[in-house]
């Protein structure tokens, strides 16, 4: 006997809504994360919270059953740099909510070859249900946001980098915690708001004026944590950026200093952040940048000659040169460099269930 065939032909009755003006290509605007600029004190707050319980479920619950909401789902990676953290952070977080994440490197698509970045966009959003973007200049993740139907993730623009700073204040928030409660062996991050951890911090910047501090501008004096900023001179971050952490540092209390020195920056200092100066595409001015970047190696030496608080902290968002920070410092106690690591995926995961399963704020 044969097997009865299930009817799989649509209901002749039925109509469905397309979503658009329409069955034209104008699409309702989805929600996009470019940029900690674009979201208020508590949504940042929430993101970090919710990145948080998923570590705490995902490594410290494992009994439990995730749920799996992106079941038959897509994120397309458009990766025009290569990247270690940020992509095993997204096909691993991806793989834990049931979805598929696609990586599409330089390489593999036709991004900026024989195909401009808005039909990119277009055609691509037309088929999958999220976009992570790696790009070069930022006017670049905001042609795709412009034309993508589905939401988008800045994973690094050439202006921001608001994963990492995420992971960053979540960071920030389990190191403070957790000195303070005395826990030696339990994580217990999670059983206390960052709101009660954040503010009143004060971060020192020694570095370049790069993406990573130009985020650090728009997110951390929201929050009332203070940054006293040190980079060479001709080194200065963009306007608006500046703009935007004056007038939220007016409103939450927080201490905004830029300056040439880093001694001057890191006085008083619960935290120094350096980055790498010397990124890919910039090796032919590698000479000339280590002249402008001369005295502004992270060591003991100099913490303790300019001042910095006696329990501070070193962060830096990898990879890390020996001309930045010594191993002195990388490899200490006073190190944050791994958790910080580690946490862009439990802050990539928050990320996408906001913008993917949950529709944004």
């Amino acid at each position: 006997s044969t097997m009865p065939v299930m009817d799989s032909t649509p209901s002749q009755t039925s109509v469905y809504s397309t979503g658009k003006a329409g069955y034209s290509t104008i699409a309702k605007k989805p929600q996009h994360f470019l940029s900690t600029a674009d979201f208020t004190a508590e949504q940042l707050y929430e993101l970090v919270r919710r990145a948080i319980n998923f570590k705490v479920e995902a490594k410290y619950e494992t009994s439990k059953t995730p749920e799996r909401p992106l079941t038959g789902k897509t994120l397309a990676l458009i990766f025009s740099k290569r990247s270690t953290r940020t992509r095993v952070a997204t096909e691993s977080s991806m793989a834990y909510l049931g979805g598929h994440a696609m990586f599409l490197g330089g390489q593999d698509i036709q991004l900026g070859v024989n195909e401009s970045l808005l039909d990119t966009s277009r055609v691509v959003s037309s088929m999958v249900d999220g976009i992570m973007a790696r790009v070069n200049g930022h006017e670049e993740i905001e042609l795709l946001a412009q034309e993508s139907t589905v939401p988008i993730i800045n994973a690094l623009s050439a202006k921001y980098h608001p994963t990492q700073i995420l992971a960053d204040l979540m960071t920030l928030h389990e190191h403070v915690h957790h000195r303070k409660s005395g826990a030696k062996d339990q994580y217990t991050a999670h059983l206390q708001h960052p709101r009660e951890t954040l503010p009143g911090l004060r971060v020192a910047w020694v570095g370049d004026a790069n993406n990573i501090l130009q985020e650090i501008l728009v997110a951390f004096p929201k929050l009332g944590i203070s940054v006293a900023s040190a980079c060479p001179k001709g080194y200065t971050c963009d306007e608006d950026v500046l703009a935007i952490a004056k007038a939220d540092a007016k409103k939450s209390g927080a201490e905004l200093l830029f300056t040439t020195d880093p001694l001057e920056a890191v006085k008083n200092a619960d935290v120094i952040i350096t980055d790498t100066w010397i990124s890919m595409g910039q090796e032919d001015e590698k000479a000339q940048r280590l002249r402008e970047f001369e005295g502004y190696q992270v060591t003991m030496e100099m913490a303790n000659k300019a001042g910095a608080k006696p329990d501070w902290s070193f962060m830096h968002c990898l990879p890390r040169k020996q001309e930045e920070v010594d191993d002195e410092v990388f490899y200490s106690e006073r190190s944050l460099v791994f958790p910080e690591a580690e946490n862009r995926k439990w802050t990539i995961l928050s990320v996408i269930d906001t913008f993917m399963v949950k529709g944004g704020f």
